[in-house]
């Protein structure tokens, strides 16, 4: 059963695609011998990779997960060929490699993470990120957690994983992408698509203010050409290279939106005013702000909310 979980946690799907049912009503396994071979390998490890220089060791979880990321089926491209999509849709055969949408833990700390602003900190106590006003109050009339305060400085950078989790509020933005609430259990989470997370990546504040780090990241890093600017941000956000057409694309839209500021220049020190980080005062804040109207179409990206 733990194996099939480790498994679905990179292939997006179990073995066993009922991981919440290993009952009788279970949907049988895809590769019952894969599955038996590595709950055995997992329990007495001949093949598991060394840790750290030494052999794995029985219920090794680091060597678990490092065995199945540096197999041939985890390292394939997830683009196939259409017939292969059209005899094997969810990818049961493992003819191509996993592609899915991340987590919402995992969408946030991405943002973070390209953009400069992650913080790695391991351990320490819950942390408060953004929060819209007025959704702890909704659920609470009285006592310590009926108001809502965000941190300063570094809680609200570190990782998802650290984020304080009331009950009957959890964050909104966890939940546009299929969070838990907590007030249950869940053994399995759902994956939707929706134009609501769209918004939340286009609008809330965690991510406005992570664009607008990017874009500061694109304008020192990528020196004073447009184009190596753009190539900059695309490669810090989808780890790959864009093609000509995507480039002039993102250019095309850089030019409207920097002429666009130019008449509107409140709007654009209104926009990279957001967060409790502020701008860096070295940088013009027009071009500042169409560079961040441009990362935050980049944080959008299929590409970057995807394992692919």
């Amino acid at each position: 059963v733990w194996v099939n979980r480790i498994w679905e946690r990179f292939f997006g799907v179990g073995i066993v695609k009922t991981s919440e049912n290993f009952g009788s009503q279970a949907e049988w396994p895809a590769h019952p011998e894969l599955l038996d071979w590595l709950a055995v390998e997992f329990a007495k490890p001949t093949a598991l990779p060394k840790i750290n220089g030494k052999p794995a060791q029985a219920w090794d979880m680091k060597g678990m997960i490092k065995f199945i990321m540096l197999s041939k089926a985890y390292r394939q491209n997830s683009s196939a060929p259409e017939g292969y999509f059209r005899k094997d849709p969810e990818n049961r055969l493992l003819a191509r490699g996993p592609r899915f949408r991340l987590h919402g833990e995992l969408v946030r700390d991405q943002a973070l993470a390209s953009s400069g602003l992650l913080i790695k900190k391991i351990g320490g106590p819950s942390t408060r990120p953004y929060m819209p006003a007025g959704v702890w109050s909704e659920t609470n009339r009285y006592g310590n957690l009926r108001n809502y305060t965000a941190d300063e400085g570094e809680g609200l950078y570190r990782r998802s994983m650290y984020t304080f989790w009331k009950r009957t509020a959890a964050p909104p933005s966890m939940l546009l992408f299929d969070a838990p609430n907590r007030e249950v259990c869940y053994p399995k989470r759902s994956r939707t698509n929706t134009p609501l997370q769209a918004l939340a990546l286009l609008n809330e504040v965690t991510y406005v203010e992570a664009a607008r780090s990017l874009a500061e990241r694109m304008m020192k890093e990528g020196g004073s050409d447009i184009r190596g600017r753009l190539t900059t941000g695309y490669r810090l956000a989808t780890s790959r290279s864009p093609d000509k057409q995507t480039l002039s694309v993102l250019q095309k839209g850089f030019e409207e939106r920097k002429i666009h500021f130019q008449e509107n220049q409140e709007a654009a020190k209104q926009i990279i005013s957001h967060g409790k980080k502020q701008p860096d005062e070295n940088l013009e804040p027009v071009e500042l702000a169409a560079y961040t109207v441009t990362a935050n179409v980049l944080l959008n990206l299929d590409r970057v909310i995807t394992k692919d």
